[in-house]
């Protein structure tokens, strides 16, 4: 009886280790919302990018904050450098935008205190 409760001891550490290990690299993202790799570009503070969530899907762009920013100026330009569209958005509330043409684009995120956070993503026809 004794070797049971040390074997379940072993597999429960183990299984802690594993899941702590998969924890710190990210590996079990539950969320699966952002198809889009938000990145940092300019940034003072302390990195809050992980709070930014972006999802391309047809010509929906969809943004959702994960928490408080302030008021989040989000920016579409084209690949070519075109301004496609920018809106000013409180936190935590996400946007929708539309984008009419398919090709290249470039989202920016500038935060109240300056920080900036980008992703590239492409429209393509459903």
């Amino acid at each position: 009886m004794r070797h049971l409760n040390l074997k379940q001891i072993f597999l429960m550490f183990g299984f802690f280790v594993l899941s702590s290990f998969c924890g710190a690299k990210g590996i079990h993202n539950t969320d699966h919302y952002s198809n889009i790799n938000i990145k940092e570009a300019s940034i003072q503070g302390f990195p809050k990018g992980y709070a930014i969530q972006a999802n391309i899907e047809g010509h929906v762009l969809s943004v959702v904050f994960l928490e408080n920013l302030g008021q989040v100026s989000v920016e579409v330009v084209s690949a070519m450098g075109w301004e496609v569209t920018t809106r000013v958005t409180p936190t935590p509330n996400g946007v929708d935008i539309y984008i009419t043409n398919t090709g290249s684009y470039i989202v920016y995120f500038t935060l109240p205190n300056g920080d900036v956070y980008y992703g590239e993503f492409e429209v393509t026809e459903d």
